[in-house]
């Protein structure tokens, strides 16, 4: 079987649909061997890693205010917020992660973001110790993953064009300081999320030297 990255475009999904569907992929990937990358965008909600304290919490009544549910996920990291435009990349790879192994395939999720900030004119850094791309002090995207029997589970969130004002009520992935930008901030104009999704599936490809297919799965 060609080993290539099969995409499936899920748009705007409750996050607790998402998830779902993560581990529908999961299932299917680890009987085939398949590498199935889910692009999508989550109506507002906080989830933290299992290992999270909740001291990364800060406003947990400010959320509830504001109907924002707060969600304990399998993957690891701290608390981190989705919203609309932000764009959630779930790569349940197979084949692809036991090729590279956990941190060579964290790095290649890293530079994905990277390489579809830079083409969006943002260059961005990495800080040893803190999975994730920056740019100077301020966390653009973060990782998170989870490895269960040999397939990777979660992946990043690329700030794009998200409302950043509910980071404010959590320290985002736990670092104490660090702000939080995106690519519309830095640009200082509006990067449609269409095109981000274009340069992050292409971006892929190139990293892990595969062809990249796009799909329309329909689980059960």
């Amino acid at each position: 079987m060609e080993t290539r990255i099969d995409v499936v475009h899920l748009g705007l999904t409750p996050y607790r649909e998402a998830w779902q569907r993560q581990h529908d992929c999961h299932t299917r990937c680890r009987a085939t061997g398949e590498n199935i990358l889910l692009l999508t965008e989550h109506p507002p909600v906080v989830t933290v890693g299992y290992r999270c304290p909740r001291e990364q919490l800060l406003s947990v009544a400010a959320l509830e205010q504001q109907g924002i549910p707060i969600i304990e996920v399998e993957r690891g990291g701290g608390a981190t917020y989705h919203g609309p435009g932000q764009l959630v990349a779930y790569p349940l790879f197979s084949s692809l992660f036991r090729s590279c192994g956990v941190k060579n395939f964290v790095a290649c999720l890293e530079a994905i973001m990277r390489q579809v900030s830079g083409h969006f004119g943002v260059q961005t850094t990495q800080r040893h110790g803190f999975p994730g791309v920056w740019v100077g002090e301020q966390k653009i995207g973060a990782v998170g993953l989870a490895i269960r029997r040999g397939v990777s589970l979660h992946g990043f969130a690329l700030n794009v064009s998200v409302d950043l004002q509910p980071f404010s009520y959590l320290i985002p992935c736990g670092i104490r300081g660090a702000g939080v930008t995106s690519l519309s901030r830095e640009r200082g104009e509006l990067i449609a999320m269409r095109a981000v999704i274009e340069q992050t599936s292409r971006a892929f490809g190139e990293i892990f030297a595969v062809p990249v297919k796009e799909n329309d799965y329909e689980w059960r």
